[in-house]
C-alpha cells in the first residue's frame, strides 16, 4: 500500500465524510473514492460501510486503522526528520495555536528561530475537537490555549497574549443593530460549539449559565477543525458565537456583524505542554515568550 493511499484511508477514517477528507487532503472526492476502492480490492473486504447519508468503518476497517496509525506516524516522522536534516535542521518544535496565527504573534516565532537556527519551528492551527489530545498523542509539543488549563499531566507556561471578547451574529440578526450585547441576552439564541472540550474549559470560554441562571444553549456544530463551521452557521443565521476579538483580522465577511461583549472577561492564551515531554526546546520557547512579554490584541 502506497504512503499516500495510507494517508487517504486514515484521514477518511477520521472524518467519515468523503468531502471533508478530500478538502483536508487537497484532492478531489473521486481521488479519495478511487484510493479506498483500490485498498478494498487488495484486501478483499469493505473498509467502509457507505450509504447516501453516512460513512462508517467496518470491523476490518477499524482493525486496519488501528494497525496503520502508528506505522504511518513513524514513517511520516522519519521523512520529516530526513527533510529537516537535509536543510541543516537537527530538531523540530511543533506548536498548535488556538488563536489564529495573526501577524501580531510572528515576533515570537521570528525571535525563537533567530535564537535557535538549527531548530525547525512548525506552527499549526489547533483542532477544535479534542485539542488536548494533540499533546497527549505526541502530535504536537506545545499548545497555545486559553486559561485556565487544569489538566494534571500538563504544565502551564507563560501567557503569550490576551484578547477581549466579541459576538458574531448574522447581518440580519435581531442583535445586529446593537452597539454591544450583555451576557444575559446570550441565552436568547443557540451557540455553536465543538465536541471533546472539558466542561470547566468550555465554561471559561462561554459560561453555561447567565448571571441570572438562564442556560446558554449549545449546538454541536463544529465539524471542521479550524472553526470555519462555527462562523458559517453564524452567517446562515442558525447560531450566534462568542469569539476572541482578533478573529476579525482573519475573517472579513459582509454577512457577519461583530459586537462587543463587555460583561465577558478577557481571554489569556498561554503555552501549555505535557509535563513528561518537556525538553530544552519547549523551555527555550517559554523563555522567548517571557522575554518578549505579553501581547494584548
Amino acid at each position: 500500500m502506497e504512503l499516500r493511499d495510507i494517508e487517504i484511508f486514515l484521514v477518511l477514517a477520521e472524518e467519515l465524510h468523503f468531502g471533508r477528507a478530500a478538502q483536508r487532503l487537497h484532492v478531489s472526492q473521486a481521488r479519495v473514492s478511487q484510493a479506498v476502492k483500490k485498498q478494498e480490492r487488495r484486501i478483499g473486504a469493505e473498509l467502509f460501510a457507505r450509504t447516501s447519508r453516512t460513512v462508517r468503518l467496518t470491523e476490518i476497517g477499524r482493525q486496519l486503522r488501528d494497525d496503520l496509525q502508528p506505522v504511518y506516524a513513524g514513517l511520516h516522522a522519519s521523512v520529516q526528520r530526513a527533510q529537516l536534516a537535509a536543510r541543516g535542521i537537527t530538531a523540530q518544535l511543533r506548536v498548535a495555536l488556538m488563536p489564529f496565527n495573526v501577524a501580531d504573534l510572528h515576533p515570537y516565532w521570528k525571535t525563537f528561530r533567530a535564537r535557535h537556527p538549527h531548530c525547525g519551528l512548525q506552527i499549526r492551527q489547533a483542532t477544535y475537537t479534542d485539542p488536548f489530545g494533540q499533546l497527549r498523542s505526541g502530535a504536537m509539543d506545545v499548545l497555545v490555549a486559553w486559561l485556565p488549563v487544569e489538566e494534571p499531566d500538563f504544565t502551564v507556561g507563560p501567557v503569550l497574549c490576551t484578547d477581549s471578547r466579541i459576538l458574531a451574529v448574522a447581518a440580519d440578526h435581531p442583535f445586529a443593530q446593537r452597539e454591544s450585547v450583555p451576557l444575559e441576552l446570550l441565552a436568547d439564541f443557540p451557540h455553536g460549539t465543538a465536541n471533546g472540550l472539558p466542561d470547566y474549559w468550555e465554561d471559561s470560554y462561554l459560561p453555561f449559565y447567565t448571571p441570572r441562571g438562564r442556560t446558554i444553549e449549545r449546538l454541536a456544530s463544529a465539524a471542521s477543525d479550524n472553526g470555519d463551521d462555527l462562523i458559517s452557521y453564524v452567517g446562515m443565521g442558525e447560531t450566534i458565537h462568542a469569539f476572541p476579538g482578533h478573529v476579525t483580522r482573519h475573517w472579513g465577511m459582509e454577512n457577519i456583524r461583530w459586537l462587543p461583549l463587555p460583561d465577558m472577561a478577557t481571554l489569556a492564551f498561554a503555552l501549555v505542554w505535557r509535563t513528561e515531554a518537556e525538553n530544552d526546546l519547549v523551555r527555550a520557547l517559554a523563555d522567548t515568550v517571557r522575554d518578549l512579554g505579553v501581547f494584548r490584541f
